[in-house]
């Protein structure tokens, strides 16, 4: 029905998908749930690396955006938020290929959302692309790799710059904990590798949370040790090769060379004690004076914000958001 906020998840298959390296699936299953209207003016929201559509429904994303009267009101803006390939409900390892499944890249994943954008939805043009997080990467792929393809572009907790660093140096170790492990079998296991598990909550506590949320929850060694096992007795949910994929996926990222393609209103929003992309660097400074039309906030750190998790709390930037949207002109 018009204007029903009602969250609607489907299916489509990409037909013949040719990977980065030549290989083709005859057939890749791309899952995408969808906000809204269909006749209005579309947005693509994409999530973050072991997430999925699912988390950018969440209260603190979707009720300060989504919602009456929000940046990307519903009964105004057709949102689509596919599960990118690898993950949520779209082709994976896990689904049966296991390590013979082809091993994509960020480009990979982007050409996948462009075929269900165009082919599976039948959409020429997109009013704004948001990603946060792996999805603000995604953004910047987006924005060089089909430029006249949207209107705005709005990238968050990410750096338009190659992996190095904490951020891949972390990413290796989740990688390597996963192949080192015994019971890995060249990803041919009967059960879970064990390390993957520990590895990603190592990941999770170094990269994630922000220093000052983090001084507050645990100020004590007693209450770190709480938080810690409150950590390690939650369930586990995931597939070791899945996990392993999404990570690697990362390797060869690397818009910047590409940034001077960029035509879309560009707005970047990191937060200042985000751990995967420190301020510090400059390199997010560099980057943007290379981008036309681009806009760089960063979120002062303080006892509200978590790091690089800060940037799934909407009501942080959405005003941002707003302001952006309406200082962006229709190119289509």
């Amino acid at each position: 029905m018009p204007n029903d906020p009602t969250p609607r998840t489907s299916h489509w298959i990409a037909r013949d998908f040719r990977f980065h390296d030549g290989t083709v699936l005859p057939q890749v299953r791309l899952a995408y749930t969808t906000v809204g209207d269909p006749a209005g003016e579309p947005v693509l929201v994409l999530h973050g690396t072991t997430g999925s559509a699912a988390n950018m429904l969440a209260p603190a994303f979707a009720d300060e955006l989504f919602g009456p009267g929000q940046p990307l009101d519903s009964q105004r803006y057709f949102i689509i938020l596919p599960d990118s390939l690898g993950a949520g409900q779209s082709s994976k390892p896990s689904d049966g290929m296991r390590a013979n499944f082809p091993r994509y890249t960020y480009d990979d994943m982007v050409d996948a959302q462009m075929r269900l954008v165009t082919e599976g939805l039948g959409l020429s043009g997109l009013r704004l692309v948001l990603g946060n997080s792996m999805g603000g990467m995604q953004a910047w792929i987006w924005a060089t790799r089909y430029p006249a393809m949207m209107d705005a572009v709005v990238a968050m907790a990410a750096q338009p710059t190659a992996m190095s660093s904490r951020n891949w140096l972390m990413r290796r170790m989740i990688i390597d904990a996963i192949r080192n492990d015994p019971a890995w079998n060249d990803g041919h296991y009967t059960e879970q590798p064990s390390a993957y598990r520990i590895a990603s909550i190592f990941h999770g506590i170094a990269t994630n949370g922000g220093t000052i949320a983090w001084s507050r929850q645990a100020p004590t060694r007693e209450a770190a040790d709480r938080l810690l096992a409150e950590r390690l007795a939650e369930p586990f949910k995931g597939d070791a090769n899945d996990l392993l994929y999404l990570w690697e996926a990362s390797r060869d990222y690397d818009p910047e060379p590409l940034l001077d393609r960029i035509q879309a209103h560009v707005l970047a929003i990191n937060s200042a004690d985000d751990e995967r992309n420190p301020h510090e660097t400059g390199l997010m400074q560099r980057a943007m004076a290379r981008v036309k039309r681009g806009r760089y906030h960063l979120i002062p750190a303080s006892e509200m914000t978590r790091g690089h998790a800060t940037t799934a709390m909407a009501n942080l930037w959405k005003a941002e958001l707003a302001r952006h949207l309406d200082e962006t002109p229709y190119r289509t």
